[in-house]
């Protein structure tokens, strides 16, 4: 039983070791940052649709900043459910210059919204992920009309 002991925590240091090893630079997979390569900066991060009632104006505008040095191109945009669809822009932005992106939100559920954008872009600070946050509230019932009881009867 110790021999069984032994060879377990003599494997799990093996195993604990190995995983520790430096990762060799020249065999790396990432691509190299260009430094005069596109830059993409958002004014924020959050997509805030504050506190709005059911079926209100489902668009906010992401607006961003190109602080690189090359044309940006947004190559995907995605929403993280089917309720949340972002626009990308069609064109590159130049350098220096703001661009936007629609964000619409399904504003007929009602409850919290707590949902993630993802911009891909060749942008040398990659993928961009933007939360999108808020509350939706219910519709309040229309009140059943009130049956007539004190007018005139029509008729008589």
């Amino acid at each position: 039983m110790k021999k069984l002991l032994f060879i377990v925590c003599l494997t799990n240091f093996g195993f604990t070791f190995n995983s520790n090893a430096q990762v060799d630079p020249q065999t790396s997979t990432e691509e190299p940052v260009d430094p005069n390569g596109p830059v993409i900066t958002f004014d924020t991060l959050v997509v805030d649709f504050g506190t709005i009632d059911q079926g209100s104006d489902p668009f906010r505008i992401a607006t961003f900043t190109n602080t690189g040095k090359k044309p940006l191109h947004i190559t995907t945009c995605s929403g993280s459910c089917g309720c949340t669809v972002p626009k990308c822009p069609d064109t590159p932005i130049m350098p220096g210059e703001k661009g936007k992106m629609k964000v619409r939100y399904d504003t007929n559920r009602t409850g919290r919204i707590s949902k993630t954008v993802t911009v891909k872009s060749n942008a040398n600070n990659g993928t961009v992920t933007l939360r999108v946050v808020g509350m939706i509230n219910a519709k309040q019932a229309k009140p059943a009309m009130e049956p007539n009881t004190g007018g005139p009867v029509m008729g008589q």
